[in-house]
């Protein structure tokens, strides 16, 4: 597996993930699944197969997290001369008044709508190397679209 760019708050709050997902959440699942298999006959107890199917969930979940923490690089917020991993960026698309700021970070931590976009997404990958004032495009499924970055904090 690749490296996992995460902030430190987000490192840690897959820790505090993974440690209540190996101690209570276990747990509960293994008691759903013995519950369950007191029922009888296991071929045909809906409640037996749905504990087994949250038991592969719940292991599913704590080998992803296992495997992020153990390929994490922690990126911090800094200021630079180019965009890079944990660059804050004001940027305008071209055509727009509005300004937006996006954080660059892993794909683990994305969410546009709390301006933060990954550097494997299309913007992400066309904005990192960029300067300040430089004008950058990228290709949408609706086309080509061009931004100019105003300021990288």
């Amino acid at each position: 597996m690749e490296k996992s760019y995460l902030t430190k708050e987000k490192y840690d709050e897959f820790v505090v993930e993974l440690n209540e997902l190996k101690t209570s959440k276990r747990q509960e699942v293994a008691k759903n699944l013995e519950y369950a298999r007191s029922l009888g006959d296991l071929s045909e107890n809906a409640e037996y197969h749905d504990a087994r199917d949250a038991q592969a969930k719940l292991e599913d979940r704590i080998n992803h997290i296992e495997e992020i923490i153990k390929n994490a690089e922690i990126i911090k917020k800094h200021h630079s001369e180019v965009v890079e991993m944990g660059s804050s960026v004001i940027v305008r698309k071209k055509g727009d008044k509005n300004k937006k700021e996006f954080d660059v970070v892993g794909p683990e931590e994305a969410d546009t709508l709390a301006g933060k976009i990954s550097h494997t997404s299309p913007l992400g990958k066309a904005i990192l190397g960029t300067k300040k004032n430089e004008v950058f495009t990228f290709v949408t499924p609706k086309g080509s679209v061009e931004y100019k970055v105003l300021d990288i904090k």
